[in-house]
């Protein structure tokens, strides 16, 4: 069994960056719900069909269907070498349900990207789109402390949390990933 990764962090951290740039370094999927959820819907499969219904009434997808992709996903050939989870699980309820469905050994290393939430808010507002207004972004950093950031005391004490300083070039923060991970 390979490399079993989960990256966390708020958003603005790098999450997407440093997973693609991990999964290409270890040879594993970068498996993105966002992704997922898009090639369910183009493929026009019974998930992708529910999930589109929801997306469309403007709710968030719930988390058994969620759940249900990436368990399908990790489950998949190429993903029993391993994988790097991006976005999923973003709350304590999906953390249970994923250990619910494919085991406690579901995520073996959670990486917490650490950035100061001022240097989040720089970087979200930087970005140039028009809903990172400075109200916006920090009403989603937030949701983030109340929703997300209790999976980082979760992953603490299962002995599996790898904190990481986020901030700096992406070149030097994938070099302490890397380094983090060959410990």
């Amino acid at each position: 069994m390979g490399r079993r990764l989960l990256l966390l962090g708020p958003p603005g951290a790098g999450k997407g960056t440093q997973a693609e740039r991990i999964a290409r370094a270890l040879g594993i999927p970068h498996i993105s719900t966002g992704v997922m959820l898009r090639d369910h819907v183009e493929r026009g499969t019974e998930l992708g069909n529910e999930a589109q219904s929801i997306m469309e009434a403007g709710d968030l997808v719930p988390d058994d269907i969620v759940v249900a992709m990436v368990a399908e996903r990790i489950a998949e050939e190429d993903a029993a070498c391993g994988y790097v989870l991006d976005g999923f699980p973003r709350n304590a309820p999906q953390a249970e349900a994923l250990s619910a469905a494919a085991g406690d050994d579901a995520i073996e290393v959670a990486i917490y990207l650490d950035v100061p939430e001022d240097e989040l808010v720089a970087r979200l507002m930087g970005r140039g789109r028009a809903d990172d207004t400075e109200q916006a972004v920090r009403n989603r950093l937030s949701i983030y402390q109340e929703q997300t950031a209790p999976l980082i005391d979760r992953y603490d004490t299962a002995g599996a949390l790898a904190r990481v300083d986020g901030v700096g070039a992406m070149d030097d923060v994938f070099a302490r990933v890397t380094l983090t991970l060959s410990q």
